[in-house]
């Protein structure tokens, strides 16, 4: 049987090459091998999360696989068929909920029927696509390309708690090209939540925002969460014509609300710098889908390596190409052609 090899180490290196691999793989029916998994971290190899995610699509695909253990650098996957169903995936950790959906969603999109999901674990969680940007950003634009996903978040989980919790329900159809070319007016919604933390922590951090962008006093939404353990993140939706964006910052120890704040708020600038719809966090997210659909196009900020990566290891699966075009002022236009 005629295996992919991939190696983990290439590019950027980290997790999202497994999770990727594994979507593929299970919509593909593609076998591979990886050796070398998240070879570029400081922590190598599968971690909580990583396992959650290769055993949740493995149930999805009723698939074979070899080197599933927490450390383990190298992993074999062999999928079967795809099924829809309900299931329940559990990470144990902090570890983020939302990397489990990026590696097991894809394959549902295009089941034979209708799933419901309960993912837990982390959902505010540094490095990884939070609940608010997967509910404001993602979603609506896996929508728009024909399948309906619902995605709800029932309950916060912080690092190091997590205890969060996701609700998803995905009805499969067809995926279609999208085109995102123009982000047109912006309405800017800033919000700060706190859990089991002083409000006065999230009231600065709007103080601080709503300063940064010229809104009146009462602008925006303080948010005091249910979670199992404490946890502080601000976000500013940029809810524009085109997409929903959301630019997100995580308090911590030893930093000021003040100073999360400003993170938050550079994040922001630099993508209206560019005049684009369509973050460099979103630019990563959206490469599946599109090339499943075959085709689509949008302008970004400059890609991540992260990003790169991605596109370099879809076009192994699919028979699509990604051209990545300069277009001046910061802005960069990413289009999938069928190869």
């Amino acid at each position: 049987m005629w295996v992919l090899t991939i190696d983990g180490s290439e590019g950027e290196g980290g997790g999202q090459v497994l999770r990727t691999a594994l979507a593929l793989s299970a919509v593909t029916g593609t076998p591979f091998r990886i050796e070398g998994i998240r070879a570029r971290r400081s922590r190598p190899g599968l971690l909580r999360q990583h396992l959650t995610g290769v055993r949740a699509v493995a149930e999805v695909c009723g698939a074979e696989v070899e080197g599933d253990r927490l450390g383990s650098a190298a992993l074999t996957f062999a999928p079967g068929p795809v099924r829809a169903g309900r299931y329940h995936w559990a990470v144990g950790t902090a570890g983020s909920a939302g990397l489990v959906l990026q590696a097991a969603l894809p394959p549902l999109l295009a089941a034979d029927g209708p799933s419901e999901l309960v993912v837990e674990g982390g959902t505010h969680n540094p490095a990884s696509p939070p609940g608010p940007f997967l509910e404001a950003a993602l979603v609506p634009l896996l929508c728009r390309m024909g399948p309906r996903v619902a995605l709800r978040t029932d309950r916060a989980g912080f690092y190091p708690a997590g205890g969060g919790q996701y609700t998803v329900s995905v009805a499969p159809a067809p995926l279609s090209p999208l085109a995102l070319e123009r982000r047109g007016e912006v309405e800017l919604v800033p919000v700060a939540a706190v859990s089991n933390l002083s409000r006065k922590i999230a009231a600065r951090e709007l103080d601080v925002v709503r300063q940064g962008l010229g809104l009146e006093a009462r602008a925006g939404e303080l948010r005091e969460l249910a979670s199992p353990g404490p946890g502080n993140a601000v976000w500013i939706a940029a809810e524009a014509e085109a997409v929903t964006e959301v630019f997100t910052a995580f308090g911590r120890k030893g930093v000021s609300a003040e100073a999360v704040a400003a993170e938050a708020l550079a994040e922001l600038a630099a993508w209206r710098r560019c005049d684009v719809p369509v973050g460099e966090h979103l630019a990563d997210q959206l490469l599946v889908p599109l090339a499943l659909a075959g085709g689509g196009t949008f302008r970004t900020v400059a890609p991540s390596l992260h990003t790169r990566t991605n596109a370099a290891l879809i076009a192994r699966f699919l028979p699509v190409r990604f051209e990545v075009t300069e277009e001046g002022g910061g802005a960069y236009r990413i289009t999938v052609h069928r190869s």
